[in-house]
């Protein structure tokens, strides 16, 4: 059977099938999903969906596997890693063009979602250094501790459509590291890349059964968190999903750690340069056609900033290009599905009926006729008490509240349920260390819309952002895919006397 990446024909033609035991495997639960294009509205492919027996047998190919990697040496591990780090290098466009084909965004911000997954990749490639721990010689009288972390077994991870490369990067990297056999159970809206990154991890040199695949909807979701065999699951998604993963899986003993939803506020003082702060909630705002969880929903204008600072956004959105994410030029690709799409702009909706001034309608934008296609919304005079700002829209649309004082607005910021990410813009030092300070969000920018961490600090919000107690990815992503053990030894020291060791003379 042949292998993603060397199929000669269109990826997105096939039937996508399981990754278990280092090849394709077809379902046998006689399930399926259709699989689009959002560019062409057209159905490109079927994926096909898990049955919980399949899901039990994926994850005893993991747990066979899991019990000979931990064995494996780290710089074996580490070796792989640097491995398949190059691997991704070399394949980013080819992956690239498959996230374009079945999410749409465009070529550039594919190949980005690529880069920022490759610097986890390489962050996990220290892992001589990042399991090392800690050592006190004479606790006791010849008595040495010393703490080690070994891995948790077969741990897995279920993760979105909006990223379909980077948060699968995200966790497999660290738990892989390690020394666990992670399984992947990704999105059944865009499932291809996943198969491209089982292919390239086998190729870097990982045995068979240490990454798995598993298509599928719900059912494999639930089958899953009930595994007696998993150990861990890492969940990136909506929050009342991420809740009820939090909820079922750590009923089930397991660690969770679940990454919910998001309402982005990006704070605009009156000091603050305009020009950048209207190019960043540009860029944040409608990248990915507003499908990130890190995108900038919320622009909260302080005092006399207000009627400027719309001015700008406004201008600024007829010059982008809402098409083909595969098309060179377009700035923003389509939504992924003609539901999700439908949804947004119902959002669009009841915000006008409530009172939001539309200064830039989406809904009558000149947008390809196939696709699932919104162009970009722009919303002024926006309330908290309006569905449009209370709930994730997850769309290109974006609502600027208007408050009269920095205490105002840090105020509407921290009653917000969600508290994944934040921005302020501004030149005032005082005021940006202030908004650090005392924002209750997870990541905060300073003159940064998306303040994504670095691979070698660790991803999450606060409140309804995150279930659980350790963030994604970095030094608390190794902790996740670890458990500590302390060793307290005694050996004798030969130069002490038997009778001072308790033992009888011998003659």
């Amino acid at each position: 059977m042949t292998t993603p990446l060397s199929d000669n024909s269109s990826p997105t033609t096939r039937s996508i099938s399981h990754w278990v035991d280092g090849r394709l495997q077809a379902g046998t639960s006689g399930r399926s999903a259709p699989v689009h294009n959002p560019a062409t509205g057209t159905e490109s492919g079927r994926v096909d969906l898990a049955s919980a027996a399949e899901v039990d047998a994926a994850v005893a190919s993991a747990g066979r596997a899991a019990a000979e990697w931990r064995r494996a040496s780290l710089s074996k591990r580490s070796a792989v890693l640097f491995a398949f780090r190059q691997l991704l290098h070399e394949h980013a466009e080819k992956i690239a063009q498959v996230v374009t084909g079945e999410h749409g965004k465009v070529h550039d911000d594919a190949l980005g979602e690529i880069a920022r997954g490759m610097e986890n990749v390489e962050f996990a490639c220290g892992v001589p250094q990042l399991l090392k721990g800690g050592f006190s010689e004479q606790a006791a009288t010849d008595v040495d501790v010393y703490s080690i972390r070994q891995p948790l077994g077969v741990v897995a991870g279920i993760t979105p459509f909006n990223f379909p490369v980077m948060v699968p990067l995200w966790m497999c990297a660290n738990a892989i590291a390690c020394g666990n056999a992670f399984v992947l159970k990704p999105s059944e809206k865009d499932p291809s890349a996943s198969l491209l990154l089982a292919e390239l991890w086998q190729q870097a040199g990982l045995p068979d059964g240490v990454f798995t695949v598993v298509q599928g909807d719900k059912e494999a979701v639930e089958a899953l968190l009930a595994h007696p065999d998993v150990a861990a699951v890492s969940f990136v998604g909506s929050t009342p999903i991420a809740k009820s993963i939090y909820q079922t899986g750590t009923a089930h003993g397991k660690r969770v750690q679940a990454l919910g939803g998001a309402k982005n506020h990006a704070l605009v003082l009156p000091d603050a340069d305009l020009d950048l702060a209207a190019d960043a909630i540009v860029g944040a705002a409608y990248g990915a056609a507003g499908e990130r969880c890190m995108a900038l929903s919320v622009a909260v204008a302080v005092g006399d900033v207000a009627d400027p600072l719309v001015e700008a956004l406004a201008v600024r959105l007829p010059k982008l290009v809402v098409g083909d994410g595969a098309a060179e030029g377009t700035d923003m690709g389509p939504l992924i599905t003609a539901e999700h799409r439908d949804r947004v702009a119902g959002y669009v909706d009841q915000g006008e009926q409530a009172g939001a001034k539309v200064v830039v309608d989406g809904r009558k934008a000149d947008v390809p006729p196939d696709g699932f296609f919104l162009g970009c919304t722009l919303l002024d005079e926006v309330t908290p008490e309006m569905t449009v700002y209370r709930d994730e829209v997850f769309g290109p649309v974006l609502a600027v509240v208007r408050v009269d004082t920095f205490e105002e607005g840090l105020e509407l910021i921290n009653a917000n349920p969600y508290a994944n990410g934040t921005a302020i813009f501004t030149r005032d030092g005082g005021a940006a260390r202030r908004f650090q300070f005392d924002v209750e969000v997870g990541m905060v920018g300073v003159n940064v819309p998306i303040p994504v961490p670095v691979s070698y600090y660790s991803f999450g919000g606060w409140k309804a952002s995150l279930f659980g107690d350790t963030h994604m990815y970095g030094p608390e992503g190794v902790d996740f895919y670890t458990r500590g053990k302390v060793v307290t030894s005694r050996w004798p020291d030969p130069a002490t006397s038997q009778v001072e060791l308790g033992f009888p003379r011998t003659r």
